[in-house]
């Protein structure tokens, strides 16, 4: 595939907004990886501008706040070039830990009035519910989001971490822009039976963890605030066996002269056409490393190789712990484990 085509913007499922083959993942520039220089965020954010990349992911939850205050800074002056995306639900203490989540309506609006607010804008491009509220029906919670879409304070709803039952009753209330979800070599789940439903439903996916949050980099946790300690993946037993299957990733990678993050960027770009990834880059470093996955060309036998060096039942944890698993609707499919 040529460089310059993987450049050109794409819509965002059927009906959705056009945007560039990558989007960026801001929560790292918020501590969720340990101490952050907000400064290079913004210059990060500055860069990615000036390359041509239009979405910006966060949350109302990431830095309890903080994200957003911080892409507001970035972007003052410049809304116009970029798409807003939010998610919202995640309840969060002074202390910075997890309390549950809320998706009732009139949390909902208030969660949206808080975000317009931090973010220093008048409409968010696409808001969504970070996870599914076991409390609260779907319908009732995309019902208050499609009287925001018609009251002008968000554009488009999306969707994150939720199944093809899910989806089906959220799209039937009002259309569904685009699913976020975590999806790389190493996370294939949702090939099984979100995917078709989504490709069904003319329905996007703004794909996030391309990178197994820095595992296929060979990142480890490293300071305090770190989530990924508690991960499965990143436990000493795990991260042993994973970093046997990222060699041959590498081996793969070292054959296109890229990297194993570009080679794992570049096989979700060409594996299908309605995926948009999100990558998480800190750094302006981070980011340069990132672009260069636009300039690797890969072709159906060399998707098939790398899927063939990372067979599913070699993967070494799950994405989450246990107790976060069992309350993911995207998991509760026993074909999307």
């Amino acid at each position: 595939m040529n460089s310059t085509l993987t450049r050109q913007r794409k819509k965002l499922g059927l009906n959705g907004p056009e945007t560039f083959p990558i989007g960026l993942g801001c929560m790292g520039m918020s501590g969720m990886y340990g101490p952050s220089n907000e400064k290079e965020g913004i210059a990060t954010i500055h860069e990615a501008m000036e390359r041509g990349m239009n979405l910006l992911d966060t949350g109302d939850f990431y830095g309890s706040g903080h994200n957003e205050m911080l892409i507001g800074r970035a972007i003052q002056g410049r809304r116009d070039q970029v798409l807003l995306s939010v998610k919202f639900g995640a309840l969060r203490a002074p202390g910075g830990g997890w309390t549950g989540f809320d998706s009732r309506p009139h949390a909902v609006k208030n969660f949206l009035a808080y975000s317009l607010t931090r973010l220093g804008v008048d409409y968010i491009d696409i808001y969504r519910p970070s996870r599914l509220d076991p409390q609260v029906p779907i319908e009732e919670t995309i019902g208050v989001l499609s009287q925001m879409v018609k009251a002008g304070y968000i554009r488009h709803i999306g969707l994150s971490e939720v199944g093809p039952q899910t989806i089906r009753r959220a799209h039937a209330v009002h259309p569904i822009v685009d699913l976020q979800i975590e999806y790389s070599v190493i996370t294939r789940g949702p090939e099984a039976e979100i995917f078709p439903t989504l490709q069904e439903l003319g329905i996007g996916t703004t794909a996030y963890g391309l990178l197994s949050r820095g595992l296929l980099s060979r990142s480890a946790p490293s300071a305090a605030g770190d989530f990924r300690s508690y991960l499965p993946r990143f436990k000493a037993e795990n991260w042993t066996q994973n970093q046997k299957l990222i060699d041959r990733l590498n081996e793969i990678a070292n054959e296109k002269g890229a990297t194993v993050t570009q080679l794992a960027i570049a096989w979700a770009i060409h594996k299908t056409p309605f995926i948009t990834p999100v990558l998480g880059a800190r750094t302006r470093t981070q980011l340069q490393e990132t672009l260069g996955a636009l300039d690797i060309q890969l072709s159906p036998e060399d998707l098939k190789r790398v899927e063939a060096a990372v067979p599913q039942s070699e993967v070494a944890g799950t994405r989450y712990d246990a107790h976060q698993m069992r309350t993911l609707d995207s998991e509760k499919s026993p074909q999307n484990s």
